[in-house]
Order: C-alpha cells, then structure tokens, then sequence
C-alpha cells in the first residue's frame, strides 16, 4: 500500500474543516408575537382613552344636567317669592281696603238710574285706615266718589283742586274701563295732577245690574301708606318660601325683595346683599299698577339648592383628558422602545452567537487537527497553536466586551485609574493586536506624540483600543490603513482610530455610541457586530472623567476620539523610552464634532 504524498497543513485543514470561512447571517427575527403582544396593548390603551372620554363627557353631562336642574330650581323659588309677595299685599289689602270700602260698593245698584250716596258715608268704615303719618291742614286725606253716569266728582274732607278732580276722573275711568276686574273689590292708582305731589288712590267700584260700572268710591291718603309700611308689613308677617325649604330663616336672609312703578321708580326695597341671577318678576296689578322683583341672595343659594351650585368641570375634564392622553402616549412609546429594545437584544444575542462561533470554530478545528496527528512538520504545529492562540484572543475580547457591557449596564464598572504613558501603552496594545490585522491584510501607522500622559486604567484602555481597531477592521476595506494616534491638549490626553471606510454620517454620530445600535447599511449586511463595542468605549471613557466622540478622518473613513485626563509624567518613563515609540508625522486628534 502506497503512502500518501506529504500535503501542506492548509490543504489537510481545507479538507476536514466545514465552510465556517463565510459569513452567517443572523436568523430571522421572530417579531410576530411582541408586535402583536404590542399591537393589542396599543389598542386596550386606545379603548381606555376613549372610555375615560366617554366618562369625561357623561360626568359633564351630569354636571351640566345637575347644575340646570339647581339654577330652574332658584328660579322658581325666585318667583314663589315674587309671587307670595303678591299675594300677601294683596291679601292685606283686601281686608283692609276691601272692607273699609264694602259699605258702598258690596251691594248692587237696584237701577242704573239709581241715586247714589255721597262719599262721607266712608268716613264712619275707612277713618283709620290708611293715615298719613303728616297731620294738621298738610294731610292728604279725602274721600271721593266718581260718576261715571256724567263724569261729576264727589269728595269729604280737604279741598280738592279743580285739576285734581279732573285727573280723578280721567285716570280712575280709565282704569276701571282697562284693568279693573268686575271680582276685584279695590285697587289703588298712585299719581296725580302736573305740578301736585302724587297721592295714593284706593277705590273700589259700585255696580248695577249686568255687571254695570256706575261709581267708584276711594280714599286719597299718602304714597308711602301703600309703600314701605305696607310691604315691610307683608315681609314681616308672611313666609314667602315654604317652611320645608326655607326652615327658621327669614325672608330678608333668603330673598331680596325690590318694588318698581312702570316708569321704574323704586317704591320698596328690602335689606340690599350681593347680586345674583337667580330673579324672577311679578305683576301687583291691584296696587300702582306695580312689579316686584325678588332675587336668591347667594348665602340662600346652597340651602335653597341643598348644595352648592356645580361648577364648570370642563377645565378639570379637559386637563384629565389631556393627561390621559399624555401617559396613553408615553406608554405606547415606552412599549414601542421596550419592543425596539427586545429586537436589538435578540439581535445582539443573534450577532454574539455568530461571532463567538466563528473563533470557537476555529479553535475546535485547529484543536482536531493537532489532536488527530495531521500535522507533519513543526512549523504545521506552529500555525496550528498560533491560530488557537489568535482565536483565543478574539474570544477573550469578545467575553471582555461582553463582560464590560454588563458592568456598565448595572453600574458595577469598578477602575483603578493611574499615570501612564499613553503612547506606550497604546503601542503595546497595538503589538498584541498585530496577529489579528494581518489575518485580515490590514496595514496599521503609528502617529503618536511624544510625552503624552494620561490618569487611566490599564484594562479599560486596553479594552477601549482593542474595540476601536477591531471597528475599524470590520468597517474598513480589506488592504486598509488603519491609523492610530495620540495627542494632548489643554490638560487632556486624547487616543485616536482612523480607518478608510464609508465613514459616519453627522447625523448618526452620537446615535453609534448607543447599546446595541447600528448603521442601516451595516446592520443588513453580512458584517457582524453585536453594537455594543462603541458603547463600552464610552462609558469606559466616561467613568475616567473624559468623553469619546466620532469624527471625520483626514484621509476619509471614519475617526473615534477617546479623550481622558491627562497626567504628570509616568513613573520610570524616560526620553529613551519616547524614542523607542515610532512616532511619525504627529497629528492632533479631530475637535469635537
């Protein structure tokens, strides 16, 4: 049996190894369930808004019913009032005026033609009533009868003028013929002649048969015996709300009452108090003519209303619903960045998966092969460990990165910051990366200033470059340059990345610092990247007491900027070391963008 020729390690692994060499992209996202899960949330938080609508707008209704229902309500306790009012002087008058004039006008007339009795006869029934306060020569009091057979007038007591008795005849057959009622037994006309003071005249009219006016018999006596003594009267002594309603409480704590002539001259007017809408107007046909006027004082309001008057709620209402609203809007919005935020976490899942894999594959097939004896020579077994070794190392980051992005999230990122040369460091990092950018035939430059010193940790800023040049690899053509940089400035020590790729656009360039967010034209691609190295960088940055940012770079490509404290010259650090450290054509970082 013949040997097989010797075949390179390449070959062998070619062969053994499956396609691990491609790019995976990441499974389908299963957006089905959240979206609906979001979708009904949405919809049970528009129902809610629409009900707490519907409940704004019943409870208005309520309110507005409740509160048309107190004002008709005072209303009509503002006309039982006027009305009661009525009655009360009408009643008084009746049994006053009504039966001092009954001796002449109770009885019918026997014939149209009939002689009737002169007024003095109303001395002996209506003496006492309706005296002036003024006595002596100066009291208006007479007693008077008009006939209306041929407009002739009688009087007892004071002289009467010539012009007061053509008045008399005119004003009370006017009044007879146009308002008085044929059941009335009395009415009062107030006035009198132009250039006499106006009396108060209470008469009451003598019929024939069939309802025939033939006389009327009064008095003549002062204004104010059918003004203010009549109406305080009547306020005094009758209750002008039902007892139910108004309890002990009297009329003037209850209701203001106003009396007014036609030509709007206030004849009476109780205990004045604040205004308010609730009045209603009542017609005293039988005195004057007058109108009385009663208003709901506003201290009667809440106990004629049994409670007080409901305000507007529509402000209240309107603001609940806008409130309402509000949290309805910020919860779909929480609920949208909380569905965002489970399809950035699966993809980020999705995308550590992969990239985890495909090192680990690399590690597993190298490890087989060494394991399984194919290898032949020493410099096979050499490759073989250097790869192992290399995917280790990009294992080890991605767990890092991983790891730092855990911390950050929980607030649990502890640093041990302390003087170091920046450059060097950066160098030494550089120098460990350096298996990693020939596998992927990436050139790098070295642009660092001499003498820059920073107050950092050793870890994070290891951390923090190696998630920069790995960046730049992923994002940058293949064959690239990738610059690295230091400089300072203003007591601050600045690190930097350039690579040649499609660069940043202004607009996106906070948004990459963000967890698990990605350019459009990267996160559908075929480049993996799980979004969250940027985010490390600067919080790691942060927690140093400096910042990162991205930026143009000179060449074209994108920049990132890592920028901490600067610090005294390091420890054991001397000008040879500085001349060790390649630094070529040394640039200052980009201004913030």
């Amino acid at each position: 049996m013949s040997e097989a020729p010797d075949e390179p390690l390449t070959a062998i692994v070619s062969a053994a190894r499956p396609r691990t060499d491609f790019v995976m992209a990441p499974p389908p996202r299963p957006l089905g369930r959240p979206r609906s899960t979001a979708m009904v949330l949405a919809g049970l938080l528009v129902c809610t808004l629409v009900l707490a609508t519907l409940l704004a707008y019943e409870a208005q209704l309520a309110a507005r019913s409740h509160r048309a229902t107190a004002e008709r309500v005072l209303q009509d306790y503002a006309a039982v009032a006027a009305w009661e009012l009525v009655a009360g002087v009408t009643d008084q008058m009746q049994a006053v005026v009504g039966g001092a004039l009954a001796p002449v006008t109770r009885s019918r007339a026997a014939s149209p033609y009939e002689l009737l009795p002169s007024p003095s006869v109303l001395a002996a029934s209506a003496d006492s009533v309706f005296r002036c306060p003024v006595t002596g020569a100066d009291a208006p009091r007479f007693y008077f009868r008009v006939d209306f057979r041929d407009e002739s007038v009688a009087t007892s007591g004071t002289t009467v003028s010539a012009a007061m008795r053509r008045w008399l005849v005119d004003s009370i057959t006017a009044q007879v013929h146009t308002a008085y009622q044929p059941d009335w037994t009395y009415d009062v006309v107030i006035g009198g002649p132009t250039g006499e003071r106006p009396l108060a005249f209470a008469y009451g009219v003598k019929y024939a048969e069939h309802s025939n006016a033939l006389a009327a018999y009064g008095i003549a006596t002062c204004v104010d015996v059918v003004g203010q003594d009549l109406f305080r009267h009547v306020l005094a002594h009758r209750a002008l709300l039902p007892t139910s309603v108004r309890g002990d409480a009297s009329n003037d704590s209850l209701v203001n009452i106003s009396v007014r002539d036609r030509g709007g001259r206030l004849w009476f007017s109780s205990e004045p108090g604040q205004p308010s809408p609730y009045a209603a107007d009542a017609p005293l046909k039988q005195v004057g003519p007058l109108s009385v006027h009663a208003v709901i004082r506003e201290r009667a309001v809440e106990l004629l209303a049994l409670g007080s008057i409901p305000v507007s709620r529509v402000p209240w209402l309107v603001g609940l619903l806008v409130i309402t609203a509000a949290m309805i809007a910020m919860t779909v919005m929480q609920l949208r960045r909380e569905h965002q935020l489970a399809r950035l976490r699966a993809d980020f899942i999705s995308s550590v998966s992969h990239e985890l894999r495909t090192p680990l594959s690399q590690i597993l097939l190298f490890a087989e092969t060494l394991n399984l004896g194919r290898v032949r020579t020493d410099q096979e077994r050499r490759t073989a460990t250097g790869v192992i070794v290399q995917e280790g190392r990009r294992l080890m980051h991605l767990v890092e990165n991983i790891l730092h992005f855990s911390r950050a999230e929980r607030q649990m990122t502890r640093l041990g910051p302390e003087p170091i040369d920046l450059s060097r460091a950066v160098a030494t990092v550089i120098e460990d990366w350096l298996p990693l950018a020939g596998a992927a035939d990436v050139r790098v430059e070295t642009r660092f200033a001499v003498d820059v010193h920073a107050l950092a940790d050793r870890g994070a800023l290891r951390q923090m470059v190696l998630n920069l040049l790995d960046n730049a690899v992923k994002y940058g053509p293949a064959g690239q340059t990738v610059v690295v940089g230091t400089s300072s400035s203003d007591g601050r020590a600045r690190v930097w990345v350039d690579d040649q790729g499609a660069g940043i656009p202004t607009r996106e360039r906070e948004r990459v610092f963000e967890s698990f967010y990605r350019l459009d034209q990267h996160a559908n691609s075929a480049v993996a990247g799980s979004g969250i190295g940027l985010y490390v960088v600067r919080e790691l940055a942060r927690l140093h007491g400096g910042d990162a940012w991205a930026a143009d770079a000179p060449g074209g490509g994108a920049r990132i900027v890592i920028e901490l404290p600067a610090a005294p010259l390091a420890p054991g650090f001397t000008d040879e070391h500085a001349s060790v450290i390649a630094a070529t054509n040394a640039v200052p970082a980009e201004p913030r963008a």
